[in-house]
């Protein structure tokens, strides 16, 4: 595990690699379906998924924002408010996502 590369080191990883790295969490896949419905901001991304805790939901939101997968919008309002909406990047990253939905779905209807 020595030899363990931490993907948010890597200032440009290969789409690969983020598939892998994002895949590889089951929350990131659930935050990006969640952006993708227009469920934007993180305290209702919380309250929509039960077991997301605020602090695994940040760092997946953080990791999501380094991939280019979603970005931040800021809004300078009392009290502040913050949303997430997918990039075009992130938009083709979700598509992928629906292509192993797909899949999978056929998995499990041959094997019904």
């Amino acid at each position: 595990m020595a030899n363990e590369i931490n993907i948010l080191d890597v200032a440009h990883p290969t789409v690969g690699q983020m598939v892998e790295s994002v895949v590889g969490c089951k929350w990131s896949l659930t935050v990006v379906d969640l952006i993708r419905r227009g469920v934007n901001r993180p305290g209702k991304m919380e309250h929509a998924i039960e077991g997301l805790s605020a602090k695994v939901l940040n760092e997946r939101l953080r990791k999501l924002q380094h991939f280019g997968v979603i970005e931040k919008h800021v809004f300078a309002e009392t009290p502040p408010r913050v949303e997430y909406t997918l990039t075009e990047f992130g938009q083709g990253f979700a598509d992928i996502l629906d292509s192993i939905k797909a899949l999978q779905d056929s998995v499990e209807r041959t094997a019904a």
